[in-house]
């Protein structure tokens, strides 16, 4: 939805509350109160890039004292950097751009924010509102065009409306369903004379989220627990979002239910934790697959049943039913129909369900007869063979080259601990997801939804802006590095010593993985180099570009490995460095494959443990 906030000058904003005004009223151009209200919501890092119609206010911010700039080389790097910071802070992320291109080029950020649930506001200067209409130079409807992608947008014309937008948009951003939130500012609005008052009364009648789920619907949802025989906890990003992996965890263990986490959800329930089946989906691991195929009972926190986890919907966990919880109503019931529908906040949700599901086993002499795990024990014992039978793992090259999967797990193995990693998009992201361990929230960031290329850089930067105290590691693909690798510069120039492993193969692996699999291994344009296409080659010609003279002509430090006796000592020696960015290109064998799989369209009954490998699920068991 777009707001435009026009017309007739309004009366001067009053504060919330009945105190009153600010007594230290103030009369400045609408560019300076821009920048006093982002002081007053609390933003303390922009990521930007100035032009013609938002340069009034970046003026006024060169005189902030509270608000850091962070001049990116690309606006899509300042809309993912936004993003990685919010995602390690858990703060609004904020990014600024001019009109036109500058606008146009957040889009993508924008949309991937938007399928994230990333709270985000993104400033863009626009026309002057006389102008606005006219195809005047660098006009963009930007209002129109990140409708779809945005949770909100305002195009402001009058410069009294600022500091209310501003105010607004934060709390949109934040609050419900976190995501983005455009604000389009009119060039002659930013130039016009106001008077600044905080806090400005809001505008929002038709905002209301529910936070605080039903009482009725959770004791269904416990009373669904405690008659449940093979039950499964579902956990999404939303979790994490909600600030609720500790409720998660009396949950889990209160119940003794297996839990799954999706790719936006890890972290939100520990790795090494003996209740934990790994990641569902595409990727996933065939206990975490298996058992939501095989569950009588999904509890669905926070998660909106993607395509990705579910495979072929009508064949998704067949003799399941569903509670499922989430704070945006929209998506209960949206891909599968919930037999509990509970909206509400994540941390209240299982909050009241850990009371609820108390009382429910207490009620139930078969489900009180034991405690945790106990009392699924036929449950666990399928869960456990599964897990046993189908781990997961890795064959290394028999030509003695390096393993991609050997060298992520061996990143995350001897990052120092609370170390963030923020991956791109492709195989290296799912091997990320397998062989690191996730034990707390913030520490995995990577764009899931929307899956965008590129993300990976420009999000490490955020995050260490975000957080300068923690090591953050950016395991990137040749292909998406070279995407968004400019921002190794602003890291560079900006004292943000992030690290990044690219694990180069040469080619644009996951589309290589489809081809080799589903295209009889026609590799039409994956690789990344100049040698020749067969599979028989694999990457004999020469890396182009030079990552290592590539990342010293940025300003960092520059390192290759392409020998596994030498692994450990190139990723120590990453780490020890902490004064610039460090890229470590590690050349890696083409051919490495992502499994498990389960090939898209198809039923996750089809997963396959590895090339050839159908899992045996032992049907003949009670199911």
């Amino acid at each position: 939805m777009t707001e435009q906030a026009t017309g007739a000058p309004k009366p001067q904003p009053r504060a919330r509350t009945g105190g009153a005004q600010n007594a230290a009223a103030e009369q400045m151009t609408g560019a300076q109160s821009l920048i006093r209200s982002l002081e007053e919501v609390g933003a303390d890092t922009v990521f930007g890039i100035p032009g013609g119609a938002i340069l009034p206010a970046y003026d006024p911010m060169m005189d902030s004292t509270k608000v850091r700039h962070v001049l990116v080389r690309h606006e899509q790097g300042a809309g993912h950097a936004a993003t990685g910071y919010a995602q390690a802070t858990g703060k609004v992320g904020v990014c600024m751009a001019t009109s036109g291109p500058g606008a146009t080029n957040l889009v993508t950020p924008l949309a991937d924010a938007n399928m994230d649930s990333v709270p985000m506001v993104a400033i863009t200067g626009q026309v002057a509102g006389g102008s606005i209409g006219t195809d005047a130079f660098q006009e963009a409807d930007i209002c129109g065009i990140s409708m779809p992608v945005t949770k909100h947008n305002f195009l402001v014309r009058n410069a009294e409306d600022i500091p209310r937008v501003i105010a607004e948009a934060f709390h949109i951003a934040s609050t419900g369903r976190p995501g983005p939130v455009l604000v389009d500012i009119a060039k002659d609005a930013l130039q016009a004379k106001t008077v600044f008052n905080w806090p400005p009364t809001a505008e929002l009648p038709g905002y209301r989220p529910v936070t605080k789920p039903h009482a009725k619907q959770i004791k269904e949802a416990a009373k669904l627990l405690a008659e449940s025989r093979r039950p499964v906890l579902y956990v999404g990003g939303g979790v994490l979002k909600a600030g609720a992996t500790a409720e998660l965890k009396v949950l889990a263990e209160l119940t003794g239910a297996p839990v799954t986490t999706t790719l936006m959800g890890l972290g939100a329930f520990p790795d090494s934790h003996p209740q934990h089946l790994g990641m569902p989906g595409m990727h996933g691991t065939v206990a975490a697959v298996t058992s939501l195929q095989k569950a009588d009972l999904i509890v669905a926190l926070g998660a909106r049943f993607d395509d990705r986890v579910t495979g072929k919907l009508d064949s998704f966990a067949p003799l399941a039913k569903i509670v499922h919880a989430d704070i945006d109503p929209a998506e209960i019931g949206k891909n599968r129909a919930a037999d509990v529908p509970i909206v509400g906040d994540a941390r209240e949700v299982l909050a009241d369900l850990v009371v609820a599901a108390q009382a429910e086993y207490a009620a139930h002499e078969e489900a009180a007869a034991g405690a945790g795990t106990a009392r699924y024990a036929d449950w666990w014992k399928q869960l456990d063979r599964w897990r046993e039978s189908y781990p997961l793992g890795y064959d290394l090259p028999e030509d003695g080259s390096l393993s991609p999967q050997q060298v992520i797990q061996r990143v995350g193995e001897l990052a120092p601990e609370g170390t963030v990693f923020a991956a791109g998009v492709g195989q290296h992201q799912m091997w990320a997801a397998h062989f690191i361990n996730y034990e707390k929230p913030a520490t995995w960031l990577n764009s899931g939804g929307l899956g965008t290329m590129g993300y990976a850089v420009p999000a490490a930067l955020g995050a260490k802006v975000g957080e300068p105290g923690k090591t953050v590691w950016a395991i990137d693909g040749d292909g998406c590095f070279q995407m968004t690798n400019q921002e190794l510069v602003t890291a560079a120039l900006n004292g943000v010593p992030i690290k990044v492993a690219i694990i180069n193969n040469g080619a644009l692996g996951m589309v290589r993985q489809w081809q080799t699999l589903f295209y009889n291994q026609r590799y039409s344009n994956t690789k990344l180099h100049d040698g020749p296409d067969e599979a028989s080659e694999p990457c004999k010609g020469t890396r182009v570009p030079d990552f290592v003279k590539l990342a010293e002509a940025m300003g960092c430090v520059g390192i290759r490995c392409e020998d596994p006796d030498q692994l450990d000592a190139v990723i120590e020696k990453a780490n020890a460095i902490n004064d610039r960015p460090v890229v470590v290109d590690f050349i890696v064998h083409e051919d490495a494959m992502v499994w498990p799989m389960v090939a898209a369209g198809t039923s996750n009954d089809e997963v396959m443990a590895a090339r050839g490998v159908r899992p045996d699920f032992g049907d003949n068991e009670d199911d």
